[in-house]
């Protein structure tokens, strides 16, 4: 059955989220840290910080969980780094910032286990959060932001003696993560999750219905507007996006199309975002007639994942994944959403999901992570350029995709065992 080759995708499998408390305070925060029991991950500019590590397994990568007051004299010794250039700059000294203080209204919860709370924290430079911190011009801006990054990344614990701790690229522990490895799998979830909260707080910092400021409240898990007259209540949001595989049932083959900022070769499923009023499947059927023109009838649910690495207006999008059987066969591409698409048999995908870069792509981007923490500069170019010299026609996107579970579930299993989970 379909569901037997199916597993957790990257970011999903959250083993702290559903330790989470339905009320939680800061005052529950402060008692945690009073218990030693508070563990927080900074974030910087949305990199989550972790930890190299040598294991029996060679380098792994971990998150670097710190104790509360390891991150307000951190955020101090930063803090009080930047007046000193700033008093340069500005020929002031600056009173009124208070970044460098760090108390539990500015953490945000994540969950529970065992015993221990864990939280994220926002350590972006102070222009990032709408502080008070003035900045004279955009190249004092950049000396400003550098002075921030090289006082924090002086202060962190690492978890044992011989790790080295940096703040890296979300999507490069995605494409570095070994999917195979459970605990590694969860490590990112978190990550995930850490990043989509602050993201959220980060673009919520002003109400929507009067303009006013809002405020963190309930230990982050919603914000509130400050305007006694509104006092309007935001909770975190997500994207809905639908992505979906067209099937042609009796051809044996299905459509995979590209757009143009792919990289060469690659092809993947169809995608887009949920209209308002409008309910899944239809959104499945009107997106797959606005790109290629085809009309579908049977629709079947696969699996969904949540995406904090989309677009960054968004602070974290649901990838829900659906096949849907065609019913029309020609395709007429609409070149403003795609650069081509095409019809694909099964065992042209089934070739594309032999192409064993996937696994080099996957060390090269974990060599990167350790080369990161280590303090050594990332060769330039994207994280999930692949370069090869095998003689394949295409291939899909990797297994931290849900277009990858998507395609191969049905190049794995055929059209009869997909429509077959509809009526279990």
């Amino acid at each position: 059955m379909l569901g037997k080759i199916q597993q957790n995708h990257a970011f999903a499998g959250n083993p702290i989220i559903a330790g989470q408390r339905d009320s939680v305070s800061t005052q529950d925060l402060s008692e945690a840290e009073s218990a030693g029991a508070l563990r927080v991950l900074p974030v910087l500019d949305g990199r989550p910080l972790v930890a190299s590590l040598n294991s029996s397994q060679g380098l792994i990568w971990r998150l670097a969980w710190q104790r509360f007051g390891t991150c307000h004299t951190a955020l101090l010794y930063s803090q009080n780094s930047l007046d000193v250039l700033l008093a340069e700059q500005l020929t002031v000294q600056i009173s009124d910032s208070n970044h460098g203080i760090l108390n539990h209204d500015r953490l945000a919860y994540l969950g529970d286990r065992d015993g221990v709370t864990y939280c994220a924290l926002d350590v972006s430079f102070p222009s990032s959060n709408a502080t008070s911190t003035p900045v004279a011009c955009a190249s004092d801006k950049a000396v400003q932001d550098g002075r921030w990054m090289q006082s924090l990344v002086k202060a962190w614990e690492a978890p044992t003696s011989d790790a080295k701790v940096a703040f890296v690229d979300l999507r490069l522990l995605m494409t570095g993560t070994d999917w195979a490895d459970q605990l590694s799998m969860e490590e990112l979830s978190i990550a995930g999750h850490a990043r989509a909260v602050l993201d959220w707080h980060c673009q919520s910092r002003f109400c929507g219905r009067c303009g006013s400021i809002t405020v963190s409240r309930e230990a982050g898990k919603r914000r509130q507007c400050v305007n006694d007259l509104c006092k309007k209540k935001l909770y975190p949001r997500i994207d809905p996006v639908v992505i979906m595989l067209v099937i042609d049932k009796e051809r044996d083959s299905v459509v995979l199309g590209r757009q143009s900022r792919f990289v060469p070769r690659m092809w993947s499923c169809l995608a887009g975002f949920i209209e308002p009023g409008e309910s899944l499947e239809e959104a499945v059927k009107r997106e797959i007639r606005d790109e290629v023109g085809i009309e579908v009838g049977d629709i079947v649910y696969h699996s969904s994942q949540p995406w904090p690495v989309g677009p960054s207006s968004m602070s974290c999008q649901l990838m829900v994944g659906y096949f849907a059987f065609a019913t029309t066969f020609d395709i007429c591409v609409d070149k403003k959403e795609l650069e081509e698409a095409q019809w694909h048999t099964r065992e042209q995908v089934r070739n594309a999901l032999t192409f064993t870069e996937y696994k080099n792509q996957q060390q090269s981007s974990a060599s990167k992570i350790h080369l990161a923490c280590s303090g050594e500069e990332r060769k330039k170019g994207s994280d999930s350029k692949v370069e090869t010299g095998e003689p394949v026609r295409m291939f899909v996107p990797g297994p931290y995709a849900i277009a990858h579970h998507l395609i191969s579930s049905w190049a794995l299993s055929g059209s009869g065992s997909i429509l077959s989970t509809r009526n279990d």
